[in-house]
């Protein structure tokens, strides 16, 4: 456990939950508390200058789209659907108001493609933009990190790894960029959390979480929080063509970028095998078993994965 998830477990010893009506407090994507026979959930996302984004590598647009996408995702993969948020800025005096202003087109944009309002917020100044979304939404069925277990299939909703290509090709400042480079920066610039599966996550996973710190980083956090062990099929690992083509042009291992890359929003998901005839279009990698840890099945060897994501301090 390195250093973001080591502050936050010492953090949270001085918040003691003292409410009957809270489902899940700390350690999920969301926060779960029944209200009278609702069950609404809480999440917050930043995204800070220099840390989560460069000012000069993206457009204001897909920022503002981003900010919304990332607090979905946390939403969908509770089971839940998003209903309505709040936003606070902070951001330096010398700041173009215009580049503000298609911040919040691109968050417009978003809103109106996971149809749900923000209905207040807060403005302060600082020496770095930030800003701050915090989101409610509501689900009939709370999905946690915790609840995989023992003969449960393993799913994910999509390729993982592109998002960290298109950051690397980012970070490269080349004057001219093929087609698919474009496309594999726009996956990182540009998420779309999957909203379309939240039917499915509300009334089939058993446990989920949103693929931010990478699909080994983040079934960890599932692994512990249930006390399982997770087996990953390496055969079974979709390669999104694009994928494919960034790893042949630069001579990279696309499973490393598939295992470990981060900020793809997909789900990953524990399924009971009665269920499993209702997912479709995602796919299966693996499996729940007794025991702890996470992995991989490779030409018959079980390997033991080294369980990291990305963190944020």
């Amino acid at each position: 456990m390195k250093g973001e998830f080591k502050l936050i477990d010492r953090l949270t010893k001085y918040l003691p939950i003292n409410d009957k009506d809270v489902i899940v407090g700390f350690g999920d994507d969301c926060a779960c508390v029944k209200i009278e026979n609702e069950l609404l959930i809480f999440t917050a996302d930043i995204q800070v200058e220099n840390h989560h984004f460069i000012k000069e590598k993206i457009k204001p647009e897909n920022l503002g789209w981003k900010l919304v996408s990332v607090n979905v995702s946390d939403v969908v993969a509770c089971g839940g659907i998003p209903k309505w948020g709040i936003i606070s800025i902070a951001v330096p005096k010398n700041t173009n108001q215009k580049w503000i202003e298609k911040v919040y087109k691109g968050i417009k944009e978003a809103l109106n493609y996971y149809k749900f309002n923000i209905i207040g917020g807060n403005t302060s100044a600082s020496e770095e933009i930030i800003f701050d979304l915090f989101l409610t939404g509501k689900t009939k069925r709370f999905v946690s990190r915790s609840s995989a277990k023992e003969g449960q299939s393993v799913y994910i909703s999509g390729e993982t790894g592109l998002s960290r290509a298109g950051l690397e090709l980012l970070l490269m400042d080349k004057k001219r960029y093929e087609k698919f480079e474009k496309e594999l920066i726009e996956k990182h610039v540009k998420p779309k959390a999957k909203i379309d599966l939240q039917k499915t996550i509300e009334k089939y996973a058993e446990s989920c979480i949103d693929i931010s710190d990478g699909l080994v980083g983040d079934l960890r956090h599932v692994s512990t929080m249930s006390s399982v062990k997770i087996i990953i099929e390496k055969d079974k690992l979709p390669v999104h063509p694009l994928l494919e083509k960034f790893c042949r042009k630069y001579k990279k291992d696309p499973y490393q970028y598939i295992l470990y890359g981060g900020e793809d929003y997909e789900l990953a998901f524990t399924v009971d095998s009665k269920n499993e005839k209702h997912i479709k279009n995602c796919y299966k990698i693996g499996k729940v078993e007794k025991g702890k840890g996470i992995y991989l099945i490779e030409n018959n060897k079980k390997i033991h994965l080294k369980e990291e994501g990305f963190e944020h301090i």
